[in-house]
């Protein structure tokens, strides 16, 4: 069996934004108060015995959030042309993370985006 570590970290940010074509009050400007866990896989473990340092999982989810906090999401790429979902944002958050943190030991797993306490979405892409 092949050993493999599930590193999680927590961040959050505050954003606005509206949904097109929704058919319903989310089609208004409206905010909210995001949660976002990113969990990364490491199939080995470095000199030190990490997977990788939790400091350098926050800081580039930190980095992101920063990008998106206190911001209208429908003014900023990639939301400019893509309805700014939850969906669709934990997938931003998964492919900005992969960019910045991939590598021979390790990959970004899943993004789980919470929009409130009750609802969120977990975006996992295939390991094909």
């Amino acid at each position: 069996m092949t050993a493999r570590y599930t590193l999680k970290i927590l961040t959050d940010f505050a954003s606005a934004h509206t949904l097109r074509d929704y058919p319903g009050a989310c089609a208004r400007m409206h905010g909210h108060n995001w949660k976002v866990e990113v969990e990364v896989a490491a199939s080995e473990l470095d000199a030190m015995g990490m997977g990788v340092d939790f400091r350098v999982i926050k800081q580039a989810a930190r980095d992101i959030a920063e990008r998106l906090d206190h911001r209208y999401l429908n003014d900023l790429e990639p939301f400019t042309r893509v309805n700014p979902t939850a969906e669709n944002i934990a997938a931003y958050f998964h492919k900005e993370l992969s960019a910045q943190l991939n590598n021979d030991r390790i990959r970004v797993h899943a993004v789980t985006l919470w929009e409130t306490e009750r609802a969120c979405v977990r975006y996992v892409e295939d390991e094909s």
